[in-house]
């Protein structure tokens, strides 16, 4: 090999190295873009979702339990539409997670109002907006049903949020505060499961 040839290649070889140098930092460039963005935008839906809390009313024991049963009842509702209905596989997983944890925070409020003094009788009823809702989702699928769903469950799930907040925060029985705090941050869980799932569905 002439020492003409061999300039050419290490030359060839530094800039290949060089790009792909350049590549990678590039690449890391915009993952640290990306998580920073992600990060920021986390931060601004939970400034929201705490002043959302913050100028909600502390509701009365009786009012509290009974928004939680509702908001709990029309969720398995929803969910259960989504077993049929939904198109999308993450949607589905989704929905049997809601199943399972409203459930168990509709048993959890039940329990702590049933210790409450005087005890509560919850109201679990849903609302005519619930039954009107659950109509709409009802005469839809596919897609459009993952859509309309997910867009719900976003709304739902801050309304579920700034209430358990609050009660946890300003409520007048101790039991059901404590309640309250623990599903807060289940609640809390889901939201942020829900907003994902919302970037998806509405693209």
């Amino acid at each position: 090999m002439n020492r003409i040839t061999f300039m050419v290649l290490a030359t060839g070889l530094t800039l290949a190295a060089c790009n792909e140098a350049s590549e990678q930092r590039a690449e890391n460039a915009a993952g640290t873009v990306a998580a920073t963005a992600e990060a920021a935008g986390d931060r601004v839906e939970n400034a929201a979702d705490n002043a959302l809390a913050a100028i909600t009313p502390t509701p009365s024991a009786q009012e509290f339990v009974n928004k939680a049963a509702k908001s709990d009842a029309f969720e398995i509702a929803a969910a259960k539409l989504a077993a049929t209905n939904a198109a999308s596989a993450e949607v589905k997983a989704f929905a049997q997670q809601m199943i399972k944890a409203h459930t168990d925070s509709s048993a959890k409020v039940k329990a702590a109002a049933g210790k409450a003094k005087p005890a509560i009788t919850l109201d679990a009823a849903l609302t005519a907006d619930q039954k009107e809702e659950l109509a709409e989702l009802k005469a839809l699928t596919g897609a459009k049903f993952d859509e309309e769903y997910i867009d719900g469950q976003v709304d739902a799930h801050e309304e579920a949020l700034a209430l358990m907040r609050s009660y946890a925060s300003g409520g007048t029985d101790a039991g059901l505060k404590t309640a309250a705090g623990e599903i807060a941050s289940v609640v809390e869980g889901h939201l942020k499961m829900a907003r994902d799932l919302e970037a998806k569905t509405d693209r």
